[in-house]
């Protein structure tokens, strides 16, 4: 194999690449002679069918294959010995000339191609205990608690009958209706025994509002308005008007906060049960404080970090940005007026951000390559196990989706590494600890995903 350098124009490389006819032919006599063991032809012994007769019918065929096979190896090989790493799969251009061509595949010329390809840049990583980081820490404090507990409780709301109860806010009506639009009932708005909780929000506007006053045995039309993006369309933007039966009226029971509610939620007691709260509203807490100080990691490492992208990488990169947003406006009716910006301009924006992705993923990777950081295949099932219970009675599907599609497995190695790196640099960094309260913590984060 010989290879010529024919451009080196940043991180562009053009390889000519010729591979020499005997070394064809001596691929090409191999696998002939891997053939002749186990075809079986017509008129002869499996094993026995002669060399010049198998060049005959399979020739052409099996030097195809030789050749796929040869640039495939060789063009990995030429960027191995290069000490280079390419960005995505080198462009090979074959001879266009069909003579040659045949002359190749005769085995009578030598294979010539080019390979086109991107290599990634060297990367000087940077020290990362001159990182300047500030984790935020968040004390739980008792009302957190108080707070958690009580929105427990409601969920634990029942309701009981209350004979001559008007409605009132947070009662809970049952009743039959029918909705009719200009006089005429409509697909789906129809039900009997029906429990609406007057406030609850889960109607459409101004059907719990007509409620209130209500008592048993009353039977109150109430005119209600469909939202204009509701989803039925053909009932979007349009007022319906609902002849109900109001069959009673029930007022909410809190449960008693005691070891018996506890129980009921598997916890031993109430006080076991607050202490699970305090530790579930700490991890929130941490998570949050982790969500702000990863993301000034990443700026900090874009900052530290200087060196020239693969083209070819940022664009595949934008494209792929550039498709979900145009999709996600599309859905929604916008434009990118509605956004308070021109097309070229969110084109500029999304560039930037796309860049970003790459500049940040090539240095979590050159960070996880250096110091060996490798997601564990015990690490992959637990990924998988939570993505799978996302998905109901659905499981199995969930599962051999993932066994069939290798990409879809690597993005769930992808946030997993990069926590593993983030881990890593943090190590390292050792953040300094601010103490500040819950809102303080909130608010920051909701200031920085608006910057």
């Amino acid at each position: 194999m010989e290879i010529r350098e024919t451009n080196s124009d940043g991180l562009s490389r053009t390889l000519e690449v010729v591979i020499g006819q005997d070394e064809l032919n001596q691929r090409f006599d191999a696998r002939l002679g891997e053939l002749k063991n186990t075809v079986q032809l017509k008129g002869f012994r499996k094993g026995k069918v002669p060399v010049t007769h198998l060049k005959k019918v399979y020739g052409k065929q099996v030097m195809a294959e030789i050749l796929e096979q040869t640039v495939k190896e060789t063009s990995s090989k030429a960027i191995q010995d290069r000490d280079e790493r390419a960005a995505a799969q080198p462009a090979i251009t074959l001879p266009e000339d069909q003579s040659e061509i045949e002359k190749v595949i005769n085995g009578e010329a030598d294979l010539s191609y080019s390979m086109t390809f991107e290599v990634l840049p060297k990367i000087e990583l940077a020290d990362f205990s001159t990182l300047e980081l500030e984790k935020l820490v968040v004390e739980v404090e008792d009302a957190a608690v108080d707070e958690a507990l009580g929105q427990l409780r409601e969920r634990g709301t029942t309701y009981e009958e209350a004979k001559d109860r008007v409605a009132e806010e947070g009662d809970q009506v049952s009743m039959d209706f029918v909705g009719k639009i200009d006089g005429e009932a409509f697909e789906g708005g129809m039900a009997a025994d029906q429990a609406v909780t007057i406030g609850a929000g889960n109607f459409i506007p101004g059907f719990e509002e007509g409620l209130l006053g209500a008592k048993a045995g009353d039977e109150p039309t109430i005119d209600a308005h469909f939202p204009d993006d509701y989803q039925a369309a053909h009932l979007a933007g349009k007022t319906a008007q609902f002849d109900v039966i109001v069959k009673s009226v029930n007022i909410p029971k809190l449960p008693e906060l005691d070891d018996e509610f506890a129980s009921g939620l598997g916890v031993e007691s109430l006080a076991k049960l607050k202490e699970v709260l305090a530790k579930q509203i700490g991890q929130e807490y941490a998570d949050t404080a982790r969500m702000k100080v990863k993301r000034e990691l990443l700026d900090a490492l874009e900052k530290v970090h200087d060196f020239e992208l693969p083209p070819s990488l940022v664009e595949r990169e934008f494209e792929g940005v550039w498709a979900q947003l145009t999709q996600g406006l599309q859905q929604s009716g916008k434009t990118f007026e509605d956004e308070g910006k021109t097309e070229d301009e969110a084109r500029e924006e999304y560039k930037k951000i796309a860049a970003r992705r790459v500049r940040l993923g090539l240095i979590i990777g050159e960070i996880g390559d250096v110091n060996k950081i490798e997601v564990t295949q015990e690490e992959l099932r637990g990924a998988l196990m939570q993505q799978a219970r996302s998905y109901p009675g659905q499981e199995k599907m969930v599962y051999e989706f993932y066994e069939k599609n290798p990409n879809a497995i690597a993005d769930l190695r992808a946030p997993i590494f990069e926590d593993k790196v983030v881990d890593h640099i943090l190590e390292i960094a050792k953040p300094s600890e601010k103490s500040v309260t819950k809102d303080e913590l909130f608010k920051l984060i909701e200031e920085a995903t608006e910057a």
